[in-house]
């Protein structure tokens, strides 16, 4: 394995209340019911998608243009939230995971369906700790599609197979096994079978290079 890609909300950083709080604010003003429990349902898809689901609730029909222009109100918001960011909301074990695997020699990607990635590495001052970032400004089609972790192995120049990624929603597991990369679950994927490998927390990332690259000698020894 040459190389980890991960999803950044979730993983590296934690902005669900923020998308809760932009999307809960557009839908009170639009008459929408919205609740956390719809919100999950927004976890690893686009922006234009979460809206798509958020107006099953909507009694109406609504013009593209309209759409677009809740999805802005929206990304406003959104990004008014993030403001309020800064180097505090990394955890240390994230910064030591992130650390440990650069120094092991290994290249670091993002790989995200949010626009605002860049942004929010930015505040947190984490956007020299990546090798490469695909995002949804570099990608047409969100998870569970794997166009997001394919694009980021081409950005690192390493072929899909030598990837790891890590990944917090069943989407992002999908389309990384779509992609022919290893999935490593956290969070609420931890507890999803189609993950090859499951953990609660980063700092156990290491150990499951450990074992990754265990696999990979006796994998040659037996070629």
């Amino acid at each position: 394995m040459k190389a980890f890609i991960f999803d950044l909300d979730g993983v590296i950083v934690f902005t669900d209340k923020f998308h809760y709080q932009a999307w809960k604010k557009m839908a009170d003003n639009m008459g929408i019911y919205f609740d956390e429990t719809i919100n999950n349902r927004l976890r690893g898809v686009s922006r234009a998608e979460s809206l798509e689901i958020i107006l099953e609730k909507y009694d109406g029909t609504l013009s593209d243009e309209k759409k677009a222009e809740l999805m802005e109100e929206k990304n406003n918001t959104y990004r008014e939230l993030l403001k309020t960011m800064d180097p505090e909301d990394v955890t240390d074990a994230v910064r030591n995971t992130l650390k440990k695997l650069r120094e092991a020699g290994y290249k670091l990607a993002i790989g995200s369906s949010s626009k605002n990635a860049k942004f929010i590495l930015e505040r947190v001052g984490l956007l020299d700790a990546f090798d490469a970032i695909s995002d949804g400004t570099n990608i047409t089609r969100s998870k569970p599609d794997p166009e997001v972790f394919v694009k980021a192995g081409e950005l690192l120049g390493i072929e899909a197979s030598k990837c790891v990624v890590v990944e917090d929603a069943y989407a992002g597991i999908d389309a990384a096994k779509a992609a022919g990369m290893e999935a490593v679950g956290i969070g609420d994927a931890s507890g999803y079978d189609k993950a090859d490998y499951k953990i609660q927390t980063l700092e156990e990332l290491p150990g499951i290079v450990e074992n990754l690259s265990e696999s990979c000698k006796i994998e040659d020894s037996q070629n």
